[in-house]
C-alpha cells in the first residue's frame, strides 16, 4: 500500500504539470508539480529516482500527448513511455541532495527537454513547460534564450517553491532573484520597432474536424475557402489562406491555380495559399505558394520540418503492417529554401503546420529580414483541440521570441492574430467559416534569441549542471547546506527538523559522489514512502 501510494503521487505530480498546458492552462500548476518532483527525488538513490520521475513522466505525457492517437495509437503508447524514461533518466544526473540538486536541476531538464525536441524523427516539441507558461509572467524570458530559456526559469521557480516547503528561505531567496534577473532582463533587452502596417485577411473555410485526405473531397474543401473569401472586405494588402487547401497535381497546370489568380485580381491583392501537389507515386510537395495582386506565382516556401507518421512514415516497412489506414500513404519532399517568402506586401517569415513548434523556422526567417511571420496549417485530421490549443500557445511563443505580428490560419481552427508581446488579438472558432481581417504591424530589428539562438539557454543548461556537481563534491558541503538552512551544523539541522524520508525504512542516501550531509528539514508527505 506505500508503494501504491508514492505511485499516486508521482502520477497526480505529472498530472499537474500536464494541467498548467494547453488547453487546461492553469500555469502556475507547473510550480506546484516541479516542487512535487523536487520532494520525490530528494536525497534518493539513483534507481529510486528514475522510477519516480518516470511515473512523474507518465501524468504529464498520458494526458497531454493523446492527440497521436489520431495519428498512431501504438507511436503514441512508445512515445509516452520513452518520454516519460527522458524525464527519469534526467533526474538521475543531478546531485541527490540540495542545493547541489537545485542548482543542476534546470539543465537536466531543459537538456531533456532539447533532446526530446530533437530525436528522434526531428523531435516532438509539445507538451513541454515552455508552452504552459506563454500565458504567465514568465514569457518575456523567451526573447533572450526561446523556450528552452523559459523552460530553464520555469524549472527555477518550481525550485523556490520547493525550497520555501523545505524552509530553506536563503536558497528560495536566491532563486527567486534568479528568476527575477532573467524577466527583468528581458524586459531591457534588444526589441524591434514597428516601421510599417499591412491589412491581412485570413481566411477560414470551415468544416468538420476528424478529417483525412484519403475521405475527404479536396475540391469541397477548396470551395469552401472560395466561399469564405467572398467575406473579405477590401482595400487588403495580403490574403492568407491554410495549408493544404489547394490539392493538385501541379498548380500551374490545375483550374484551381486559375481560380486563385482570379481571386488575387479581383481583390487587387497578394494571396498565399497552402498547395499539395504530386511529386512522383511515393512523395508529395507542402508549400505555401504567394501570388501578387496580378495572379501571377511570384514566391514558394516548401515544407522542412515534416510530421512524422502524418507527412511520412520513418521506418516505413517496420511501422506500416501496424498503422493502418491511419498513415499517410506517400512521403512529403523536405523543402530546401530558407523560410522565408518575399511579396509585394513584404518580406515573411512562413512556418507551415508543424514548423511552429520548432522555433528555428520562425528564426530563420526573421533573420533573413521577415516584418511578419505566417503560420498557415491544417489541424482538421485531429479531433478535440489539444493540438490546436498547443499551436496556438506556440505560435505566441514564436511572436515573443521573434518580437514580430504573427498570423496563424486553418481550414477547421485555429485561426489567429498575435502580437509581439503574444497577446491573442483575434482568434476563431473551431468548425467556422470566417474571415479574420486585422491591421498588424511591420517590424525590423531582432532580439538576441533571433540572434543567438538556443546556445546561451544550452550553455546555462550545461553549466549549472557542472555547478551543481561541484557544489555537491565539495569537502566542506556539509557547511555549505548548513549555511543556506541557517548557520547551524548540517547534523544540527537534521536533528532539529523531522525528515519524511525516514518513513518505511527510506533512509536518506548518499547519492554517486556525494558527501553526505543529511536529509533536508522538510514536512512529512504522503509521497515519501519506498517506490
Amino acid at each position: 500500500m506505500p508503494r501504491f501510494v508514492t505511485a499516486l503521487a508521482c502520477l497526480g505530480t505529472g498530472v499537474l504539470m500536464a494541467a498548467a498546458l494547453p488547453p487546461w492552462g492553469w500555469w502556475p500548476l507547473a510550480f506546484a508539480g516541479l516542487a512535487g518532483l523536487d520532494r520525490l527525488i530528494a536525497d534518493r538513490p539513483r534507481g529510486r529516482r528514475f522510477r519516480r520521475g518516470a511515473l512523474v513522466g507518465l501524468g504529464l505525457y498520458i494526458p497531454s500527448l493523446a492527440w497521436m492517437t489520431d495519428m498512431t495509437v501504438p507511436g503514441y503508447l512508445i512515445a509516452a513511455v520513452a518520454y516519460a524514461a527522458l524525464l527519469g533518466a534526467a533526474v538521475t544526473v543531478v546531485p541527490a541532495s540540495a542545493p547541489g540538486r537545485w542548482i543542476a536541476l534546470p539543465g537536466a531538464v531543459a537538456l531533456a527537454e532539447l533532446l526530446r525536441w530533437s530525436w528522434p524523427f526531428g523531435g516532438v516539441p509539445l507538451s513541454s513547460l515552455a508552452v504552459g507558461q506563454v500565458a504567465g509572467p514568465l514569457a518575456p524570458s523567451l526573447r533572450l534564450g526561446g523556450s528552452l530559456l523559459l523552460v530553464e526559469v520555469t524549472v527555477v521557480v518550481g525550485i523556490v517553491v520547493a525550497a520555501a516547503l523545505a524552509r530553506r528561505w536563503r536558497a528560495a531567496a536566491v532563486a527567486a532573484l534568479v528568476v527575477a534577473a532573467v524577466v527583468g532582463g528581458a524586459v531591457v533587452a534588444p526589441r524591434g520597432e514597428q516601421v510599417g502596417e499591412l491589412r491581412v485577411a485570413l481566411v477560414q473555410g470551415g468544416g468538420p474536424q476528424g478529417t483525412r485526405a484519403w475521405n475527404t473531397d479536396e475540391r469541397e474543401v477548396f470551395e469552401r475557402h472560395l466561399e469564405a473569401s467572398d467575406q473579405i472586405e477590401t482595400p487588403v494588402d495580403l490574403v492568407v489562406w491554410p495549408e493544404d487547401v489547394v490539392d493538385v497535381d501541379a498548380l500551374r497546370t490545375a483550374d484551381e491555380g486559375e481560380e486563385l489568380a482570379e481571386l488575387a485580381r479581383e481583390l487587387d491583392a497578394p494571396v498565399i495559399a497552402g498547395v499539395v501537389e504530386d511529386a512522383g507515386p511515393e512523395n508529395f510537395l507542402n508549400a505555401s505558394v504567394a501570388l501578387d495582386a496580378d495572379g501571377e506565382v511570384v514566391d514558394r516556401y516548401d515544407k522542412v520540418h515534416r510530421v512524422p507518421f502524418g507527412e511520412y512514415v520513418p521506418l516505413r516497412s517496420i511501422i506500416e503492417p501496424f498503422g493502418g489506414e491511419s498513415l499517410t500513404a506517400r512521403d512529403a519532399v523536405i523543402g530546401d529554401e530558407p523560410a522565408l517568402l518575399e511579396t509585394p506586401a513584404g518580406r515573411l517569415s512562413v512556418a507551415i503546420s508543424w514548423e511552429i513548434f520548432f522555433g528555428d523556422r520562425v528564426r530563420e526567417g526573421v533573420a533573413d529580414g521577415a516584418e511578419v511571420v505566417l503560420n498557415p496549417t491544417n489541424g482538421s485530421s485531429f479531433t478535440g483541440t489539444l493540438v490546436q490549443t498547443q499551436q496556438v500557445a506556440s505560435s505566441r511563443m514564436r511572436a515573443i521570441e521573434s518580437d514580430r505580428w504573427l498570423v496563424q490560419v486553418a481550414p477547421t481552427g485555429f485561426s489567429a492574430v498575435i502580437g509581439p508581446d503574444g497577446t491573442v488579438h483575434q482568434r476563431s472558432a473551431v468548425s467556422q467559416q470566417v474571415v479574420l481581417q486585422d491591421t498588424v504591424g511591420l517590424r525590423e530589428g531582432t532580439t538576441l534569441y533571433t540572434r543567438l539562438g538556443y546556445g546561451p539557454a544550452v550553455a546555462l543548461a550545461v553549466v549549472c549542471l557542472a555547478l551543481g556537481w561541484a557544489v555537491a563534491r565539495r569537502p566542506d558541503g556539509a557547511e555549505v547546506m548548513a549555511a543556506t538552512v541557517g548557520g547551524s551544523s548540517a547534523a544540527d539541522a537534521v536533528e532539529r527538523a523531522p525528515s519524511d524520508l525516514d518513513d518505511e525504512r527510506d533512509r536518506a542516501v548518499v547519492d554517486e559522489g556525494d558527501p553526505h550531509v543529511g536529509a533536508e528539514a522538510s514536512g512529512r508527505h504522503a509521497s515519501a514512502e519506498p517506490l
